[in-house]
């Protein structure tokens, strides 16, 4: 292992610390929990975050056009999703922490057909 592979493991660990003091305060952070166990970086989870408010702001702009079903903002959330994570758990992580709640009921419908 060089001294780059130690660094980054380094700066994910302290990440998921932050993580671990954070869920010592609260009773249902879920998501967090999800990080840990699927040992995503902070850039990955980053990147998650940012992929749920593209989609929350584009469900709130197509709900504005009318549109009433969003099986093909569905598809593009379940292609963007870090490959460790499996859709269904993620969304009911993130509504138990109450994270994007909106987008995930709606996404949630997707994955009970």
């Amino acid at each position: 292992m060089n001294y780059e592979d130690l660094l980054e493991r380094m700066a994910k660990l302290e990440f998921h610390q932050k993580l671990l003091l954070k869920m010592v305060s609260h009773s249902k952070d879920e998501f967090y929990k999800l990080i840990i166990e699927k040992s995503l970086s902070q850039e990955e989870v980053g990147r998650l975050l940012e992929v749920c408010e593209q989609m929350s702001k584009e469900m709130q702009k197509q709900k504005a056009e009318g549109f009433v079903h969003f099986l093909p903002l569905y598809k593009d959330f379940e292609t963007a999703l870090e490959p460790r994570l499996g859709v269904m758990e993620l969304i009911d992580t993130m509504l138990a922490q109450g994270l994007y709640v909106p987008l995930m009921r709606e996404f949630k419908k997707y994955t009970e057909t």
